[in-house]
């Protein structure tokens, strides 16, 4: 990684005093670990919906699903006439 841009801050690195390259890498510490933080926060969200995708179109889940679904049909039409009946 030898870009332009990089090689003008390694010079300039270069005109630090001690404790402003130490500070420099604890705030450059701060910033890769946050990083990190966000790209596996990312990852555990691709991996979830992969495993969400896998989950809908299992179909012991999905007559599961509709088995619940029926079970509360009757339950869920009571709540809903009772809020239109207050409309």
């Amino acid at each position: 990684m030898n870009s332009p841009h990089l090689l003008k801050i390694e010079r300039e690195l270069r005109a630090l005093s001690l404790e402003e390259l130490e500070w420099l890498l604890e705030l450059m510490t701060r910033q890769v670990q946050e990083k990190k933080q966000i790209s596996d926060q990312l990852t555990d969200v691709k991996y979830m919906n992969k495993q969400l995708a896998a989950m809908a179109s299992d179909l012991d889940i999905q007559t599961e699903i509709a088995s619940i679904n029926n079970e509360f049909v009757v339950t869920e039409m009571d709540g809903l006439q009772k809020g239109l009946k207050k409309w």
